[in-house]
């Protein structure tokens, strides 16, 4: 990928020069301080910065979303961390925001306006997307169109019916895209949902990364595309646990694009 220096704005300078941008990017837990996810972070600033999106960040007013505290049952915690946001979000008029994590988009999307937080909210594929519709982003096909394979996140599928953008993506990408046995509204859940990523696994079968890491290798794939923090994470370690990190590649959808954007 080519090395572009980008500064990102910053709410905060925006508005103390009167400016409001359309867009808020609400990076996410994940998209600050993972190694992994932040590469994706990076890739999906430079698309912004390529579109010349007129966006900024909270950088460190943003705190986390609450989604974890109310999927594991700390509804007081979820509900103080989302009226904080919503605070700061409202303070400084926030009316549009994009996001690559599905379980932010969730929360930030169906769960803040009960508190008061109402925002047209969209997932980084979707935007990605429409943009391509509109002609604002050219992909350069890739060169070798190996077999990939598309994980659905549970909060972006079954939760939000968001299942076209991410795999007319890909198609655009000029990907072979093999669909594994169980997807879209059937698709396996990565293992990581409803604060299991924090937890050991419970006793029983074999525990659900593995399970759906065997399925998407199955095809023999040499991508496993994701759009998700949560499940690149777990898809990740099931490469690791089936020692296929050879031959097997993990990639954001927010990746393969920036890699193949035509200026």
């Amino acid at each position: 990928m080519e090395t572009i220096k980008i500064e990102v704005p910053q709410m905060a300078d925006l508005f103390a020069e009167g400016k409001t941008p359309e867009y808020l990017f609400w990076v996410g837990s994940a998209g600050a301080f993972d190694d992994r996810y932040k590469k994706v972070t990076q890739s999906f600033v430079k698309i912004l910065y390529h579109l010349k999106t007129d966006y900024a960040v909270l950088g460190i007013e943003e705190t986390d979303s609450g989604d974890i505290a109310r999927r594991s049952g700390n509804e007081m915690l979820f509900q103080m961390q989302a009226q904080m946001n919503i605070e700061v979000l409202n303070g400084y008029g926030v009316k549009k925001i994009i996001t690559c994590d599905p379980h932010d988009y969730n929360v930030l999307k169906n769960e803040y306006p009960e508190l008061g937080g109402n925002y047209e909210v969209t997932h980084h594929t979707e935007f990605i997307w429409n943009n391509i519709q509109s002609g604002k982003i050219k992909l350069k096909p890739t060169s070798n169109p190996e077999i990939l394979t598309y994980h659905d996140p549970c909060y972006l599928g079954r939760a939000n019916k968001i299942y076209e953008p991410p795999r007319n993506i890909l198609k655009a990408l000029g990907y072979n895209l093999s669909e594994m046995p169980r997807n879209r509204s059937f698709a396996l859940c990565c293992g990581a949902g409803g604060g299991q990523m924090f937890k050991e696994a419970e006793k029983g079968n074999k525990e659900v990364f593995i399970e759906r890491t065997e399925e998407a290798i199955g095809l023999n794939p040499k991508i496993i595309a994701t759009a998700c923090p949560f499940c690149m994470t777990m898809m990740t370690d099931g490469i690791k646990y089936k020692n296929r990190e050879e031959v097997t590649l993990n990639k954001d959808i927010a990746e393969l694009v920036a890699d193949q954007l035509v200026y």
